[in-house]
């Protein structure tokens, strides 16, 4: 074992959410790596279908009350805490009563998509960055689990990247069938803005920013990708599979080996 910090970023995590495939690696994948003896930190959106009471969530007023600023209007970030029963897993929430604790996942009770989901993204990632840097701890590895997580891998190799919790960070990205419909709206590259990462980073992609697009985004900003499913976007694996980076392909169970084989590729690839 080279790596030994494993940060997850999760969309979805059973039991707070629904089970599907998605929340269920959520829930087994750090699981899985915390029982062959990595140290792991899990962080998911408090999205505003969890029960709070049921799931026994409490705010940690040290870490929150931040002011993040997105298309210039701040945002205050709340973090709240639970830990799955029967585990030794702690789930950190990132909260915000615009983006989150008001709404359901991706899309509302019509089963419409939020228009400002680019923007929740956005919030997310770096609510979660902000936080791990408060809790002074430095991940060998993050995990991205779920679209959710997408541009954590861009801001990494951007705007944290001197950032002492960060510098030696390697990022992996885990591709899943789960997508989004429709894109993140006209406004998604401004609203990404922060420190280093500008529009003129954006270039290359297309101003219709879809699932597609995101999913090149984080692939362009990883150090590894591990397939989750076996109907990816195909786009996607062919991109991927174009990238110098370490690829670990589909299967239905992964063991703790299989991902602690592929962490060491990763965090060796230069």
């Amino acid at each position: 074992m080279k790596a030994k910090k494993v940060l997850f970023i999760n969309q979805e995590i059973t039991p707070y959410v629904p089970e599907s495939e998605l929340s269920s690696f959520g829930r087994n994948v750090p699981q899985t790596v915390q029982e062959k003896g990595y140290e792991i930190r899990t962080f998911m959106p408090k999205w505003g279908t969890i029960n709070e009471r049921r799931g026994q969530l409490h705010e940690v007023i040290r870490l929150s009350r931040m002011m993040l600023i997105i298309d210039e209007t701040d945002h205050p970030l709340i973090i709240k805490v639970a830990s799955i029963p029967q585990t030794r897993i702690q789930v950190y929430f990132i909260d915000n009563d615009d983006y989150f604790s008001k709404r359901q996942m991706e899309s509302d009770e019509n089963g419409e998509e939020y228009q400002d989901n680019g923007e929740r993204a956005i919030f997310f990632a770096r609510g979660v960055l902000e936080t791990v840097k408060k809790l002074r701890w430095t991940p060998d590895i993050i995990h991205c689990q779920g679209w959710m997580s997408s541009i954590v891998p861009l801001y990494i190799k951007t705007a944290y990247r001197d950032e002492p919790s960060f510098a030696n960070t390697k990022v992996i990205t885990s591709l899943f069938n789960k997508a989004l419909q429709n894109d993140l709206g006209e406004n998604f590259k401004k609203c990404v803005e922060y420190k280093e990462v500008t529009s003129e980073l954006l270039e290359k992609y297309n101003d219709k920013f879809d699932f597609t697009e995101l999913g090149k985004l984080a692939i362009d900003f990883s150090d590894g990708i591990i397939t989750a499913g076996d109907e990816i976007n195909k786009e996607l694996i062919k991109y991927a599979s174009e990238k110098n980076i370490p690829v670990m392909p589909f299967k239905k169970e992964p063991d703790g080996d299989d991902y602690s084989n592929f962490y060491d590729v990763v965090y060796d690839n230069k």
